[in-house]
């Protein structure tokens, strides 16, 4: 069963034999054979009675009910399906900073039973051109400000149908098209297991890989971390830095809120200053943000006495993206009296499946398996290894792995089982340890960067002859991105070439993923047959 008419991505599922098991133990992970999740998350909260609820905000005074969200994406769904042409399957690429319309868009799309491609603001078109490829993207809706490296990456690609633009200043962009549209919509009556969204991960080798999840799989998230662990109440006010093009973010600062009824803030930007000022003039109560924005906010949070303990509105803190050293966590609660609630998922795997709550955090733990999961630790043949034994991680639920057409299925499920990729330790009561990333993954500040891609950045400067990147230890950031590099011969090296190859990298690539530290050597260490050992520069070898 299904609603695609365009089966572009039930085409290239993984063979069964090649998914995880899929569990749906609890309860309330039942599902009906058609589900759209936009219907569970917007129209159902609407027909319950809670449309003059606030459900969007953002700076400059603009505050959406839950009926006008509905209204808005319904606007939006009639331009894709009737002035756009989109198809149920189709795949939209969505680009655009956190705002109210990407929100919007976002909900239009599953109504219109086609298929998200969420994008971070930074990419540029080299990147775009990737994930264009890869996805077979037929159309667009972007933030007019971003058009630019979009336009770019789509001049060589005919198949992209049309680009249209929100926030266009000439009237000739989506509000225009919006305002000739109904505000009602019958949405897509979707199967469970149609493909809703598209989320990419780079990985190791700078060549994306694009997660496929399910209408299901949307309602599963919401239904498994947030009311076991994070426990949100229709009052809580959401608010937090990370894009909603990650799936940390699309769950934590739109679906689980709306999961409550509660509501959320959307920042265009959010560094750690407009954070801490957001939070004060939006009196939010539960905060999504990576370790390195704890770190950095401490202070100010302190000053403001933002912390429900001390006065403030904050009540929940949520970390993920990278690992929440203990010192960070209780720098944190030092300056709040807040437990931090601390989490590892994954965009394999939709979101969160180890984490502990406030009360029962425990420093140097990510937290135990989330109800709906079960994870284990196991060596290298998938045997469970004693408790405290390090070994790879392992888990299974009711989200999983399904690459689109993709080979490295296999590295990452295997005996029914996901394997993150991520080295842990598991002790006597339960709780799960990290210990590192098992690639060469680059986790930096809540980014994860593919060592492999920043090399292919900087081998196209004229000035290197051959590179490595690798991340190294840091205190603010969890790990920065560091280049060794050969130069060509003759070309002088210093901190005019490493500023040069910085910004180089900055505008070959997002700019997050540039070098922050760069070491010139005559030479990289490598085997008899020419292959990198990256170990060796970690260990700060020759």
């Amino acid at each position: 069963m299904t609603s695609h008419v365009d089966t572009f991505a039930r085409d290239r599922l993984p063979p069964p034999e090649l998914q995880p098991e899929f569990l749906f133990e609890l309860p309330s992970l039942q599902f009906p054979p058609l589900v759209n999740c936009a219907v569970e998350l917007l129209d159902r909260r609407v027909l319950a009675g809670d449309g003059d609820r606030v459900c969007v905000r953002a700076p400059g005074g603009l505050c959406w009910t839950y009926r006008d969200l509905l209204g808005h994406a319904n606007r939006i769904a009639n331009v894709l399906v009737h002035e756009l042409g989109v198809v149920p399957g189709n795949r939209v690429l969505l680009r655009g900073p956190n705002s109210p319309m990407l929100a919007a868009c976002w909900f239009a799309v599953m109504k219109a039973g086609a298929i998200a491609v969420a994008t971070m603001p930074l990419l540029r078109a080299k990147e775009l051109g990737q994930i264009l490829d890869k996805g077979c993207v037929t159309h667009a809706l972007c933030a007019h400000a971003l058009r630019g490296e979009l336009d770019e990456a789509v001049a060589t690609r005919p198949s992209v149908g049309q680009v249209v633009s929100f926030g266009d200043p000439s009237g000739g962009g989506l509000e225009a098209a919006m305002a000739r549209q109904p505000g009602e919509f019958d949405a897509v009556a979707t199967a469970s297991d149609d493909t809703c969204i598209l989320a990419f991960t780079s990985g190791t080798t700078g060549q994306p890989k694009a997660t496929m999840h399910f209408h299901r799989d949307v309602i599963a998230a919401c239904r498994c971390w947030p009311p076991h662990v994070l426990r949100p109440q229709p009052d809580d006010v959401f608010i937090g830095s990370p894009p909603l093009a990650f799936t940390f973010g699309l769950g934590g600062l739109l679906l689980f809120p709306m999961s409550v009824g509660a509501s959320t803030v959307l920042l265009e930007q959010a560094s750690p200053p407009r954070l801490l000022d957001a939070i004060g003039e939006f009196g939010a109560t539960i905060l999504f943000t990576a370790p390195t924005s704890y770190r950095a906010m401490a202070e100010g949070v302190r000053e403001r006495r933002l912390g429900a303990p001390m006065g403030g509105p904050l009540v929940k803190c949520v970390s993920a993206g990278e690992v929440l050293q203990a010192a960070t966590r209780a720098l944190w609660k030092d300056a709040t009296g807040i437990e931090i609630i601390d989490g590892i998922g994954a965009t394999e795997m939709f979101h969160i499946f180890i984490s502990a709550d406030a009360e029962h955090a425990r420093p140097g733990a990510t937290g135990t398996v989330v109800p709906g999961y079960r994870a284990r630790v196991v060596d290298e043949e998938g045997r469970e290894v004693p408790v405290g034994t390090v070994g790879r991680l392992a888990v299974k639920g009711p989200t999983g792995c399904r690459y689109l057409d993709d080979s490295r299925q296999r590295n990452y499920v295997g005996d029914g089982w996901n394997y993150t990729g991520d080295a842990y330790s598991m002790d006597a009561d339960g709780y799960f340890h990290y210990q590192s990333r098992l690639d060469d993954m680059i986790v930096s500040a809540g980014y994860n960067i593919g060592a492999p891609e920043v090399e292919d950045a900087l081998m196209q400067h004229p000035a290197v002859a051959e590179c490595a990147v690798i991340g190294v230890p840091d205190e603010e950031r969890g790990q920065i991105v560091k280049a060794f590099v050969v130069p060509r011969p003759g070309r002088g090296v210093g901190e005019l070439l490493v500023r040069e190859l910085q910004d180089f990298v900055k505008r070959t690539i997002a700019p997050y993923k540039y070098p922050r530290a760069v070491e010139f050597r005559d030479s990289l260490p490598r085997t008899e047959t020419g292959k990198l050992q990256r170990f060796r520069l970690r260990e700060g070898k020759p």
